[in-house]
């Protein structure tokens, strides 16, 4: 293999750019010559691509987004599309391809390696922290981050004025981002679509932690809990205890920033282990990190086995705000 190409897909996390990098400067250190493809899977139908080199990607550990750039491809789910996409690659001299994205992203992936047999390893970036097979995906870190110095400054503000805050954070499918934030910003409450929601029940607990003395309180909501997201979760518990409730959702500000050193040590070990692989000749393959070392595991795994939140944390979450 002498000619790789590397693409960021589906939704952006901070680090991918450090991902990136690595698998760049990796690519150069292993004798490749390495290829950026612009906008994902599209960019490979409209042969959007262009060579890399060391300074291509100096100066971009810490920025956030991708200077890839990422779109969805709905042409590249026909045959058609793929059939145009691996023509291009071939025009290009492209032997392999690292993909940086979520599961949807790895789909791709498998059909490149499948349909088509174009060694193709994935790199797992998303902030849902939702992919089977690493412990932590690129951007998962620093979006938890972001969306806790938020709670903490809306804290302040609950706590100067006794009100009752509801804060929904990203997560449509998975809910690592907000329980991760419930407990490390003391929430006392925390929704997230692995679980069924008890409002009752969770208004009960908060009147009587009013009751004890407790003027205010912090609920976490992932956007995808089956309650409807923060607006009416916000109305049911007013209706039902009379509190004050102020809402605060936080948005696509979590997507965006500097990466943490845990995404850009993780994004650099991904991306060089996905050099690795390709270079050893794998192909259908995702890298991870579990237990702090890098693990092989076949790309389908992202969406047959769906990675769950720890379950023993929302127990953890009652005892410590009780």
């Amino acid at each position: 293999m002498d000619r790789i190409g590397v693409l960021t897909s589906g939704g952006d996390s901070p680090g991918m750019n450090a991902a990136i990098r690595a698998v760049v400067r990796s690519g150069i250190y292993h004798g490749l010559s390495v290829v950026g493809i612009r906008r994902g899977f599209e960019g490979i139908i409209r042969d959007d691509m262009r060579e890399m080199n060391l300074s291509s990607v100096g100066g971009i550990i810490d920025r956030g987004g991708t200077i890839l750039e990422s779109a969805r491809s709905e042409a590249f789910r026909t045959k058609e599309g793929q059939k145009k996409a691996v023509s291009n690659l071939k025009k290009q001299g492209i032997e392999g391809v690292v993909v940086i994205g979520g599961d949807g992203s790895f789909r791709g992936a498998h059909e490149l390696a499948g349909a088509w047999q174009i060694p193709t390893i994935g790199v797992p970036a998303s902030i849902d922290n939702d992919i089977t097979g690493t412990d932590f995906s690129i951007g998962f870190d620093t979006a938890a981050n972001t969306a806790l110095d938020a709670i903490d400054r809306i804290r302040d503000t609950a706590a100067s004025h006794e009100r009752l805050f509801v804060i929904e954070v990203m997560g449509r499918l998975s809910g690592a981002i907000a329980l991760e934030c419930a407990l490390a910003g003391g929430a006392e409450e925390v929704l997230i679509p692995e679980t069924v929601s008890d409002i009752p029940g969770m208004c009960r607990r908060l009147v009587a932690g009013r009751k004890r003395g407790k003027t205010s309180s912090i609920i976490i909501i992932a956007e995808g809990d089956e309650t409807g997201g923060a607006f009416k979760v916000a109305e049911q518990i007013s209706d039902a205890s009379g509190f004050e409730v102020r809402v605060s959702v936080l948005g696509h500000l979590q997507r965006g920033g500097s990466p943490s050193a845990l995404d850009r040590v993780l994004a650099g070990r991904l991306g060089a282990a996905a050099v690795e692989q390709l270079v050893k000749g794998q192909s259908d393959k995702m890298v991870g990190v579990v237990a702090n070392q890098i693990e092989v595991s076949n790309l389908e795994y992202a969406w047959k086995f769906r990675k769950t939140v720890d379950m023993s944390l929302l127990n953890l979450l009652e005892v410590l705000a009780s």
